[in-house]
């Protein structure tokens, strides 16, 4: 899964379904990532209050679709600080060449990770 995953890494955005946690609904978003080896990194930039963080905190077990791969996986905050510092700094150098004005959004938002597999 690795190899699979090391060739997906440069895309744009990945497609994160959650479980509904009032209607037990599929819901998917699309949202920027990275990848360090098998978990994903994602910032939520409306941190606790962001639908799909209050849906996986409810039911972590989620699917991720980067481009036409699809991965199962369990979410879950990201808690450590050497953690937490890894996954914003390489979601925010994923995105920022390609936008302005990251950094607060970057150094703000929630980190949340998803162990893939």
């Amino acid at each position: 899964m690795e190899n699979n995953l090391k060739e997906l890494a440069h895309e744009s955005f990945c497609y994160l379904t959650t479980t509904g946690r009032r209607t037990g609904r599929s819901h998917t978003i699309e949202i920027w990532f990275a990848l360090n080896d098998t978990t994903l990194y994602m910032l939520a930039g409306g941190r606790e209050q962001a639908d799909w963080v209050k849906n996986i905190r409810k039911t972590p077990r989620v699917s991720v679709r980067i481009g036409d791969q699809v991965f199962a996986g369990q979410a879950r905050d990201v808690r450590d600080g050497e953690e937490d510092t890894l996954a914003r700094r390489i979601v925010y150098a994923k995105y920022a060449p390609g936008e302005d004005d990251l950094e607060e959004w970057a150094a703000t938002s929630l980190p949340v990770a998803v162990d893939l597999g």
